[in-house]
């Protein structure tokens, strides 16, 4: 069979069909690309220098994957001027280590501040949402500097355009039109459990928020090339019964309404799965599903899922990302590979990947070792 392109193969197994070789698409889409660019994390994550999207194309063209790559951090449809309020970001603390931001707005004459601050560190990736007095600092900042030289990440569908511009044909682009994910934190389930009265009434509103974001994507002039309705984590905050009650619906409907229109849909959701996959195999059209995480980060045997639903859906899984792509050598980045071609290549519907995230220190040889062995072992 002659070579096919990236974005070749992985239409044609999204399709159903028997590629030239095993797509590879390893999980590297923050740290990896940020080590790459050899900058402070927060370059990249704070001041978008060079965006997030863009240190990630160059990654996966320097280690020539297969991309599979959902354009979550673009914000794809930006509310109208003057919808928002008037938030200002600002610097209210700065160390060789870290740099901690806090926002603000006027509110009649009198300044006001969030309660939470997000934290951005010189090689790690930042954490959000913290309340300023667990990192000793106060919820109302003493001292602030304006947040400044922040470049532009790309918003509206001019976003999108750029991206795939970027990209080429090293793989797909995918746009998010629903999600997997109702309740997301220890909040959210006390607001679940205070207000059984409005279950209906927040699942409905996803359908609908569904509908209308599906409608914006189709009007698009350049379109992506699938379509996202997973969510990390689904079943951490949410049991089987809950994400069946609010989130699926919403979900089901996009999936219909995108295959329908022909488009190819993606969920992904770190965690347990393995009901997750029963569920959209058996009773949706989904596409593919990752990352199938191997305990004890999931739940899923690869062999298994394979047998039960690799006719009907895309498996895209699963290395473990600790124990073979971190800490393991070449040789057991090979070997795993080989398990995972061994267990879920055969009739196609198959995209070699880990489970969630590659660690920021995982070697560039484990990410080249299993790039190869996808091309070379992963031959039909």
């Amino acid at each position: 069979m002659a070579s096919m392109t990236h974005r070749e193969r992985l239409l044609t197994v999204l399709a159903g069909g028997i590629p030239d070789c095993v797509p590879v698409t390893p999980d590297f889409s923050n740290m990896i690309p940020c080590r790459l660019t050899g900058k402070r994390f927060w370059d990249i994550y704070l001041y978008n220098d060079p965006p997030l999207w863009e240190a990630y194309a160059a990654c996966a063209k320097h280690f020539d994957i297969d991309v599979l790559m959902s354009a979550y951090y673009l914000d794809m449809f930006p509310p109208a001027a003057g919808t928002r309020p008037e938030w200002e970001h600002f610097i209210v603390f700065r160390s060789e280590e870290r740099i901690v931001t806090q926002v603000s707005c006027v509110d009649d004459g009198k300044r006001v501040w969030r309660p939470t601050v997000d934290v951005y560190y010189v090689a790690d990736t930042p954490t959000r949402g913290v309340k300023p007095e667990k990192i000793g600092l106060p919820p109302v900042p003493k001292r602030y500097e304006p947040l400044e030289g922040v470049k532009p990440m790309g918003t509206g569908p001019e976003a999108l355009k750029r991206l795939k511009g970027c990209l080429g044909d090293q793989g797909l682009v995918g746009s998010p039109v629903a999600g997997t994910l109702a309740l997301s934190g220890p909040e959210d389930i006390y607001r679940y459990y205070d207000n059984p009265d409005k279950h209906e009434q927040w699942a409905a509103r996803r359908i609908e928020a569904a509908e209308r974001r599906f409608a914006r994507v189709m009007a698009l002039d350049a379109r992506p090339d699938f379509l996202s309705v997973g969510g990390s984590g689904t079943l951490v905050f949410q049991t089987v019964e809950i994400f069946r009650q609010l989130a699926f619906p919403a979900v089901k409907r996009a999936i219909e309404l995108a295959t329908e229109a022909g488009f190819p849909t993606h969920v992904h959701s770190c965690g347990p799965e393995k009901e997750l996959v029963k569920a959209f195999a058996e009773e949706t059209t989904l596409t593919v599903i990752d990352p199938l995480e191997q305990p004890p980060m999931g739940d899923c045997d690869l062999a298994e899922l394979k047998r039960l639903y690799g006719d009907r859906i895309v498996l895209k899984g699963n290395l473990h990302t600790t124990r073979d792509m971190l800490r393991g050598s070449a040789e057991d980045v090979v070997a795993a590979s080989k398990k995972a071609i061994d267990a879920a290549a055969e009739g196609g519907r198959f995209i070699l990947s880990t489970g969630d995230q590659c660690g920021r220190d995982t070697p560039d040889e484990n990410l080249r070792a299993m790039v190869e062995t996808a091309r070379t072992y992963g031959r039909y």
